[in-house]
Parts: C-alpha cells; structure tokens; sequence
C-alpha cells in the first residue's frame, strides 16, 4: 500500500502499456528463475506493523502525516486513513535471533513514536480494530492524502458502481453501505515476512496457507466494530467486503475477489503464483517505471519489475509472494492474516508460532495436501476467523479416509510440538523457541486471546455503564497492558 505514484487519472493507453509490461516482468522473472543461485540465502523475517493514532480521549486522531515528519523515521509509512502509520520492521536473519530481535525492535520503535505522537495529543494502539470507531471516522475527508490513495478509491468506486455492502454476522450482526473504501482503514494487521528458497517455495506456502487458521483463532484480536460484538477475527471478513468492487449472482459465475485466501495449492513454485495474479485482476493503478525489465537487466542491474510489485500491492491475498530485487534478486510470502496487537511479544509470539508449524509439517505435505482440497482449507481460515478458539474444523487424520470436523484447540495442542520441532529445524534456540511458543501454549490453556479478553471485559464493564463509556474504558485498559509488554493470555478481567 505504500508505493506511491505520479497521477490519478489513466487513459486506456497507459492499460495497454501497463499489461504488456507485466507480461514482461513475468518473462524476466522465469528468465531470473533459470539463474543457478538465484533467491538462494539465509532465511530471515520481516515484518510491517500497522497502528492507530488515538486523542487523549480515546478517538482516532487525523495526524498521521504530522506525525511522520516529526518522527525523521524512513521506516515509517503512512496508510490509506488519516489516523494509521505502519512501521517496516527491519529483515533479521535467522541465526540472529529473529523472533527476540524483532519484538525488542517493535518495543523500541513504538516507544519513539509514542514520545512524537504525544506533542500532537496523540497516542499510539497497535490493535486490529479500534473499539471505539465511530461512523463519521469514515468518508473522504479521512484519506490521507498522498496521490495513490486518492486513485485507488477512485479506481475501486468506479469497478463497483456503487455503494459497497457490509453484511458481518455474529453476537450482535453488522449490515451498513459505504460509498468509498475507507473502512478498510479500519484494519491494522501485523504482516509477516519470510525470506525462502526457490526450490522450498511451493512446499513452505502451502504449509503456511495449512496452518495459518490456526494463527489466526490464536492470534484473533478484532472483536467489535462499531460496538458490535461480530467475529473474534471481524478484519477478515471487513477487509474483504470493504474493497469488494464484484457484483456477486449466486445463480451466474463471478471474477475472484481481490481480497482472496487464493484458489488453491501451489504445484510448482512462486511463478506460477505471480501469473495467477496477473492473468486474474485487472490492473488498478497502470503506471509503468521509466526503464523495462530487458533495459534494466542490460544495464548490469537486477529487475526491479516494478510493474509487477506494484501490481501486486492492488491484490490482497491473506498469503501472498513477494518479489524484492534486493540482494540479486530474493523470494518472501508474506502473511497479512495475523492482526495487529495486543502486544509486540504476542505479535512476535503469533508469527514463531505460524512459521514453526509450517517448517515443522512441510516433510508431512505430500500426505496432508491430498486429504484436504483447497476449498476445506479456506473454510478453515473464515471459521478460525469467526469463532476463534471456539472453531471447529475439518482436519486429515493421516492413514484415515473421510472427513470429520474436530476442536481446533485439539488440533493445535497435538501440533504444538510440530511447532517446535520446525523452529529446531530453522536453527532457533530452544531458549527462543521456549519464550515465545510457551506464550502460545499458555494462551491455548488459559483460551484468552486478545479477542476473547475484549469481548469478555466489555461484557463486565457494560454491566455497570452505557455502551460507549464501555468501549473508551476497554481502549484504555487495554492501552495500559499493550504498553506494559504482558502477554495478553495474562491480562486481568
């Protein structure tokens, strides 16, 4: 989301010229491909963590762009809503203590950015979404202010032709239209990145894509919107339908979403992932960079294959490969299901654990994959995002034919030493290993993920107060334990 452009309008010229440059960066990306080494490295992660900006009140503060220039800090971004920064955390490699690395990274930045947001009256709340939204926090007055923002609504207003339906159900069911994008704002994810090889891609994304349900019922942080109680993960299902721009016939066929958990296993690698999104969605933003791949490669440079990256910004797959040009040329999936919040180690905790799981079942795919069609894993990702701890799934049984729904808190506790067996096989400590994995292990037993102590310690503090005073005491109760670095298992009711 944060390359930015250089207009806002586009003829059917620049459409045309745009397509036949991203045919071309797939060509240069095959051709890369058949290079001995290419994208060969040490692992390593990343990571992009979204946050609000909230007023000493509680309410979303319009000062983003403020803030960012007081802070100096090139690894700061802003986001689509006046009130949402991101931080792009740096690459640690994995015999450099990632995990532990990049949670005192995250304690660090957030502790700079409370100090420059506080001479604006701000506060900063790394959360997925902020209990206390209001309606009139969104509309085009709420749009930062940067070109790129301003054509993608523009481009996503005019694909839909129209007002853009929320239909979430739930404790307390959610249905409102929105005549632009700006509810997407209301989503602020932690987005994990994980550098890997050419020839383990395949295997290492659809072990990601298997087992991120299970990060995401553990990690679910986003409750309420509008102070209606809706799913323990609600951001999957308002990310979705907040940029949905598809007139769905029930009775007819209809295009993919471009906020999508994908379309099914990858058989042979990332190339076949990055032709997928280009045969698929129709470019939104069709800009292309001054120099072509074939005049980059000529020059002794790796491909920037801008148009592609660019491209790629415009479709949201909750898992979805990146290309860097970087270091000769590199391969990352990042994970963008996982939320912000409620605390850096919760946040670093939810990515050791979603990583270690997929390292450690990857020798176990060749018999899983074939027991679970894609479509039953994508039902698994929506009910882990509805139901949290609660979900039930369908999960193989290896040796056993047929299906049947079972606990995901039992598929995860006999998992939990597959966990730590991947993290052994990726060469993290035990003692790394133990810190963050025993922060899930507690949070399983206790079954108190940030979602679950929201909906609980909102349902007390209406109990004695009006709904909206409820919401602001929640924002601050929980700004007060965030700060403090606890683990959300261990937050008080």
């Amino acid at each position: 989301m944060g390359i930015e452009i250089d207009r806002t309008r586009f003829s059917s010229a620049d459409y045309q010229a745009f397509q036949a440059r991203l045919e071309e960066n797939l060509g240069a990306l095959a051709e890369l491909a058949n290079v001995p080494g290419f994208g060969c490295g040490p692992r390593s992660l990343g990571a992009e963590l979204e946050v609000y900006i909230v007023d000493a009140q509680g309410m979303p503060l319009y000062a983003n762009q403020e803030i960012l220039a007081d802070a100096g800090d090139p690894q700061l971004t802003l986001e689509l809503n006046r009130y949402n920064l991101e931080y792009n955390l740096s690459p640690y490699a994995f015999d450099a203590q990632p995990f532990a690395s990049t949670e005192s990274e995250i304690l660090q930045r957030l502790r700079k950015l409370r100090a420059v947001a506080s001479g604006h009256g701000g506060r900063i709340v790394p959360i997925g979404i902020l209990p206390t939204l209001r309606h009139a926090d969104f509309g085009a007055h709420c749009i930062t202010d940067r070109r790129r923002y301003h054509a993608l609504v523009a481009q996503l207003i005019q694909r839909r032709g129209g007002r853009f339906n929320i239909d979430i159900n739930g404790e307390d069911p959610l249905q409102l239209e929105m005549e632009d994008i700006t509810l997407e704002g209301a989503n602020t994810s932690f987005q994990v990145h994980y550098r890997v090889n050419p020839e383990d891609y395949a295997d290492s994304f659809n072990a990601i894509q298997l087992m991120t349900p299970l990060a995401l019922a553990l990690s679910a942080n986003s409750p309420t919107l509008f102070g209606h109680s809706l799913w323990h993960e609600t951001r999957i299902p308002l990310f979705k339908q907040s940029i949905d721009t598809r007139r769905v016939d029930r009775y007819s066929w209809n295009e993919p979403a471009r906020v999508s958990f994908g379309q099914g296993w990858a058989r042979r690698g990332a190339g076949e992932l990055f032709r997928e999104v280009v045969r698929i969605y129709p470019p939104l933003l069709p800009i292309c960079a001054p120099q072509s791949p074939a005049q980059e490669i000529a020059a002794g440079r790796t491909p920037s294959l801008a148009e592609l990256r660019l491209h790629q910004s415009t479709v949201w797959l909750w898992n979805r490969p990146i290309y860097d040009d970087a270091d000769g040329g590199m391969l990352r999936i990042e994970m963008r299901a996982l939320p912000a919040g409620p605390t850096a180690v919760d946040m670093v905790a939810n990515a050791a654990f979603l990583i270690g799981l997929a390292e450690g079942i990857r020798e176990q795919l060749s018999e899983l994959l074939p027991a679970l069609p894609f479509a039953m894993a994508e039902y698994n990702f929506y009910r882990a995002a509805q139901y949290g701890l609660d979900a039930r799934l369908v999960w193989p049984e290896l040796g056993q034919s047929g299906y049947h729904e079972q606990s995901i808190c039992k598929v995860i506790e006999k998992l939990l030493p597959v966990a730590y067996q991947g993290l052994a096989n990726l060469g993290i400590s035990s003692e790394e290993s133990a810190r963050y994995l025993q922060i899930i292990e507690t949070r399983l037993e206790r079954r108190q993920t940030g979602a679950v102590w929201q909906q609980r310690r909102l349902a007390k503090l209406k109990q004695g107060m009006p709904l909206q005073a409820a919401l602001h005491q929640l924002l601050e109760e929980f700004i007060v334990h965030s700060t403090e670095n606890l683990p959300v298992a261990e937050w008080p009711l």
